[in-house]
């Protein structure tokens, strides 16, 4: 039977972040005390995070990979630079990640695992390189069939680019030199937009809208329930693991995010005991940016397309610039809550 999703409003009032909520330069927040430069910098907006970077900086393809969320393998690299997280179910209630970069490659990423049989339509719409550790060899020839530039450790050729850290425990150890790799990658084109951002002036949809909720909880199964707190002074939610704990970057930096969407997917049973969450189609989504939530539906007409979030009046959602997590929470086994606290 399938669970109930909904928002839970106790009592506490969540400051919301102010004007459109993207201050994102390169993937960095800017320092709000800094000067301004009487000269400065010419800049236009990432197509996947809708955040300012300096003109010329986005004539590159993207970069995903397939990163693993197992406890031996955080903290992670290179998660706090991406413009887009999606978080998905696997095997035995865990749950990893596709990573997408594009307005900023790190020097480093992973660690990188073996993909699943979903992870070729949520990379699809985005063009450029994907690399991950391999897979059961269907999943590995549906994501080729995308027409990605598949990049896979222990392939030909990828020794300069992915490596064994000899700081974590194999098999969570895969390291991929991102930025090395990305020189290699330089033919390819850059991204369409993933989704509609508020610009300058504007208020992005679940700030005008939405209700307070400064605690999101994101349940994949019964003992794996990440968590998001909303930070007002800052405008970005904060991620805990199930445990309560801060989820931190290799540099001991809690994982942030400016908008963080709860997409509920079904999950299918036709690869036996690997989740394949259903992420073409139609369903609910809940929406949260500056302290609040919205529902929303989501709508993916085909693989190689992007994912459309609206209101029920068919208005298109509008995001804060900035990056985006995207959990993909399964209605079988998991939950969505947003809290006042």
């Amino acid at each position: 039977m399938k669970k109930k999703f909904f928002i839970a409003l106790s009592a506490v009032v969540v400051a919301s972040l102010a004007g459109c909520g993207g201050n994102q330069l390169s993937g960095q927040d800017l320092d709000p005390n800094s000067t301004p430069s009487a000269n400065p910098a010419a800049v236009e907006n990432a197509p996947l995070s809708g955040a300012p970077v300096p003109v010329g900086s986005l004539d590159q393809p993207v970069l995903m990979a397939k990163i693993d969320n197992s406890p031996e393998a955080r903290p992670q690299v290179g998660l706090n630079e991406a413009d887009i997280v999606f978080e998905e179910l696997v095997e035995g209630g865990l749950s990893r990640y596709l990573v997408v970069w594009h307005s900023v490659i790190p020097t480093e990423i992973g660690p990188i695992r073996s993909i699943r049989p979903m992870d070729p339509e949520i990379a699809a719409p985005f063009g450029g390189a994907i690399t991950y550790s391999g897979g059961q060899q269907r999943f590995v020839q549906m994501m080729i069939d995308t027409g990605l530039d598949n990049v896979i450790h222990g392939q030909s050729g990828t020794d300069a680019y992915i490596y064994r850290s000899d700081t974590m425990v194999s098999p969570h150890d895969v390291i991929v030199r991102a930025k090395s790799l990305m020189e290699t990658l330089s033919d390819l084109a850059p991204p369409a937009p993933a989704f509609e951002f508020a610009g300058d002036g504007a208020t992005p949809t679940a700030m005008e809208q939405g209700k307070e909720a400064g605690r999101l909880v994101t349940s994949f199964s019964a003992y794996n329930s990440p968590s998001w707190e909303f930070d007002s002074e800052s405008g970005m939610y904060g991620r805990l693991q199930a445990g309560g704990q801060a989820d931190v970057d290799q540099n001991q930096q809690q994982l942030t995010a400016r908008n963080v969407v709860a997409q509920l997917v079904d999950e299918s049973s036709e690869y036996g005991y690997v989740p394949h969450a259903r992420v073409v189609g139609t369903g609910v989504a809940w929406i949260s940016t500056g302290g609040k939530t919205v529902e929303a539906i989501w709508t993916k007409s085909q693989p190689d397309s992007m994912t459309v979030f609206t209101l029920a009046n068919g208005e298109t959602i509008k995001l804060a610039p900035g990056r985006t997590w995207i959990e993909l929470v399964p209605t079988t086994s998991g939950y969505f809550e947003a809290k006042r606290r």
